[in-house]
């Protein structure tokens, strides 16, 4: 009999989806808008309101995708040990997903020390204007790239999840497993 997995699945795929939709969404949608704020000086404090307010949010999202993750490793390791491809491609997932925490991580903090720059003359919620201080420029210098690292991590390991659902076809887990057996094959 085999375990249903369904909820470590929906645990694991909508954490990944509040994960990236929420990232994109603040990159576009968030700190774009911040920038239509007429005052200069009240134009952080409005994206900062907003970051701070999806924080809990993407936390809880990436709790629940970590959370499933490690259920579905748990619950696949026969095939990740011995179907072709799929240490592979659960590999490189991992690595995916371990930059995609580093560079949340590190966004994070670069928000923390711009909710404590204050009310400063910025033209948008990750670009500096003619009146900002450096400091405060280089953060947000700094949070411009970050906003779109953190999607396109997030979006390389949906296309992973993609690739790693048709691995589970069944012709998929017999070609791959009888391909490990073929003579002359290194493992």
């Amino acid at each position: 009999m085999t375990a249903d997995n369904t909820l470590s699945r929906s645990l694991h795929d909508l954490g990944l989806a509040t994960w990236f939709g929420g990232s994109l969404m603040g990159a576009v949608g968030l700190n774009g808008a911040a920038a239509d704020v007429e005052e200069p000086k009240q134009r952080l404090r409005v994206a900062n309101a907003g970051w701070n307010r999806w924080t809990p949010v993407n936390l809880a999202g990436i709790a629940a995708h970590v959370a499933g993750g490690t259920v579905l490793l748990g619950a696949n390791k026969g095939r990740v040990a011995s179907q072709q491809g799929v240490a592979q491609a659960t590999m490189v997932k991992t690595v995916l997903t371990g930059a995609a925490l580093a560079a949340t991580a590190w966004s994070r903090a670069l928000g923390a020390k711009l909710n404590q720059a204050g009310e400063v003359p910025v033209e948008g919620g990750t670009d500096p204007g003619d009146g900002t201080p450096q400091d405060v420029a280089k953060v947000q210098r700094q949070l411009k790239a970050l906003q779109w690292v953190i999607p396109a991590l997030t979006g390389a390991v949906l296309v992973l999840n993609a690739r790693m659902g048709e691995q589970q076809r069944p012709a998929q887990v017999t070609g791959g497993l009888l391909g490990r057996l073929r003579p002359g094959r290194a493992t």
